[in-house]
C-alpha cells in the first residue's frame, strides 16, 4: 500500500512539473508576441534588435511620403482665406444633379450603354474562384440584359439604399488576370460605381427577368436591383426637385425615420428634399418602398451638425472639416464595401460645396479651366503648377488617377489623394506596396522605396491640370 501511495505522489509530483513546463512554454510564447507586435509599429526598435520587418507585414510609417510629409489637413489648410466667395460653378450644382429627371429618353446611344460588352471577353476574364469565366457566363449576360428594350420604360426614381451599379446585372465579380500586380482583389471591373440613397435616378428597362434594371444618375450608368430603387410619379419628381436640398457633411451618423427607424448612415455626398428646420435640426424627407414598388415617403430629422443646407465657401474651416470626413474611408475600388476610390472620394467631397463632378478620373478632368501638361519637363511641370494651381480647388491628372493640389511643403508640390499603392518592379516583375487609403504625398510617392517603378511616377505621367472654380 505504502508503494502505492509514493507511485501516485510520484505521478502527480511529474504531472506538477510538466504543467509548470507548460505553462511556461505558453508565457514565453505570448510575451514573444507581444514583443514582437512592438517591434513592428516601432521600426528603431526593429534596428536596435536586428530584427527586420518581413515585407508583407510593413507599415505606414516604411513610406518615406507620409513620414515626412504631413497627415493633418490643417497644415494645407491654414493659409486658405477664411471669407472665400461663391463661384459660379457652386451656383449650378442642383442643375447637374438633377439632370436625369429633366429627360424624356437616354442621352447615351445604345451602343455606348453597351461598352461593356464590347470591353470584357471570356479568355481575358477571371471570376470569383479565380478561374476564367466560360463563355457562357458572356451569353447569359447579354441576353438577359435586354437591350432590344433599351429606352422603353423612360421612367424617374430614388435609390432606396447605398447601392452598387454594376457594368453587367450581376453581383458576381469580373477580374484581370489574379496572379499580375494590381489585378485580382479589389479590382472588380463590373463595379461601375456606388450611389448613395435616395439619389434620382432615370430608368431606360429592365432585364428580361426583371432582377435589375438599367438605369442613368447624374454621373454614370450601369445596372441596379429592382429592389434598391423606387419609380416616382412626374408630380413627385417636381415636388422633391423643387425642395432646398440639405447636404451631408458628417460619416457613419445613423439616420431615422419619425418613429426611430433606422434609415441610412450618413456619407459625404448625400442630399436630401428638405421639409422644415429648427434651431438644432432639419426635417428631410426620404423615402422607402412601400407596396407594388410604390413610394413611400417618410420624415427624418437630421441634426444641423451633420448637415447643411447652405453651400458651404471654400474655407479654411470647411476644407479642414470635409477632408477629414472622407479620409475616415479606404480605398475601395468603384465605391465597393462603401468606400471610395480617387474619383469618387474627391466627387463626394466636393458635393456640400455646391460643385458637381463627373465619376471617373478623365471626365473630372475636363471640368474648369483646364491647363495641358502634356510634352513639359518634369521641373516644367512643377513650375506650372505652383505658379496657375490653387489649393483645394485644382485637380492633377494621369491617365486612371486624379489627386487634389493642396500646396507644398518644403517647397514641394503636395497632393491629397485616394490610392491603392506604390507600383514597384524588380527584374521586370512587376509588384506594389499597398496604401489603400486617402494621404497627403508628393508627386514622387515612392521614391525612396525599395524596387521603386520610376517610370509609373505621378509627376512623370501627369497630363493636365484643371481649376475647378475657374471658367474654361
Amino acid at each position: 500500500m505504502e508503494a502505492l501511495i509514493k507511485k501516485v505522489l510520484a505521478v502527480r509530483y511529474i504531472f506538477l512539473m510538466l504543467s509548470i513546463l507548460l505553462l511556461a512554454g505558453c508565457t514565453s510564447k505570448r510575451v514573444e508576441s507581444e514583443v514582437e507586435v512592438k517591434v513592428e509599429d516601432k521600426i528603431t526598435l526593429t534596428k536596435s534588435l536586428n530584427k527586420p520587418v518581413e515585407k508583407s507585414k510593413k507599415r505606414d510609417i516604411e513610406i518615406f511620403d507620409l513620414l515626412n510629409i504631413p497627415q493633418d489637413v490643417s497644415y494645407f489648410a491654414k493659409n486658405i482665406d477664411e471669407n472665400s466667395t461663391i463661384y459660379d460653378i457652386q451656383k449650378k450644382y442642383e442643375q447637374n444633379y438633377f439632370s436625369v429627371w429633366n429627360i424624356d429618353k437616354p442621352k447615351e446611344d445604345l451602343k455606348s450603354a453597351m461598352w461593356p460588352f464590347a470591353s470584357f471577353s471570356f479568355n481575358k476574364s477571371y471570376g470569383e474562384n479565380l478561374q476564367l469565366l466560360e463563355k457562357s457566363f458572356f451569353d447569359e449576360m447579354i441576353k438577359n440584359a435586354n437591350f432590344e428594350a433599351y429606352a422603353s420604360v423612360n421612367k424617374k426614381a430614388l435609390t432606396l439604399k447605398y447601392s452598387n451599379m454594376r457594368a453587367f446585372p450581376t453581383i458576381r465579380p469580373l477580374l484581370r488576370d489574379p496572379t499580375a500586380a494590381g489585378e485580382g482583389f479589389p479590382f472588380d471591373y463590373l463595379q461601375n460605381s456606388s450611389i448613395h440613397a435616395n439619389e434620382p435616378l432615370f430608368i431606360s428597362h429592365y432585364t428580361k427577368d426583371k432582377e435589375w434594371a438599367f438605369v442613368f444618375s447624374s454621373y454614370a450608368s450601369g445596372w441596379l436591383k429592382s429592389d434598391e430603387l423606387v419609380v416616382l410619379t412626374e408630380e413627385e419628381v417636381a415636388k422633391w426637385q423643387k425642395a432646398k436640398q440639405v447636404a451631408i457633411v458628417k460619416e457613419n451618423e445613423s439616420l431615422y425615420d419619425s418613429e426611430g427607424h433606422f434609415l441610412f448612415k450618413s456619407k459625404i455626398g448625400m442630399m436630401f428634399a428638405l421639409i422644415s428646420e429648427d434651431e438644432e435640426t432639419y426635417t428631410v424627407l426620404a423615402v422607402s418602398s412601400y407596396k407594388n414598388s410604390k413610394p413611400l415617403f417618410l420624415k427624418s430629422k437630421i441634426s444641423k451638425n451633420i448637415a447643411t443646407k447652405e453651400i458651404l465657401k471654400l474655407g479654411r474651416e470647411n476644407l479642414i472639416s470635409i477632408v477629414k470626413e472622407v479620409s475616415k474611408t479606404n480605398y475601395g475600388w468603384g465605391g465597393m464595401y462603401e468606400q471610395r476610390d480617387c474619383s469618387s472620394m474627391l466627387r463626394d467631397m466636393f458635393v456640400p460645396f455646391g460643385i458637381w463632378l463627373p465619376r471617373n478620373s478623365y471626365q473630372q478632368s475636363k471640368i474648369g479651366s483646364v491647363v495641358s501638361l502634356k510634352n513639359l519637363y518634369d521641373d516644367e511641370k512643377i513650375r506650372v503648377i505652383k505658379e496657375r494651381g490653387v489649393p483645394f480647388e485644382t485637380l492633377l491628372y494621369k491617365k486612371g488617377h486624379v489627386v487634389l493640389y493642396v500646396g507644398t511643403y518644403n517647397d514641394e508640390i503636395v497632393v491629397f489623394h485616394n490610392t491603392w499603392g506604390i507600383k514597384t518592379k524588380k527584374d521586370e516583375a512587376e509588384g506594389r506596396i499597398i496604401i489603400g487609403k486617402p494621404i497627403f504625398s508628393s508627386l514622387r510617392l515612392g521614391k525612396y522605396q525599395q524596387n521603386y517603378d520610376e517610370d509609373a511616377e505621378l509627376l512623370k505621367n501627369l497630363v493636365s491640370m484643371n481649376i475647378l472654380t475657374r471658367q474654361p
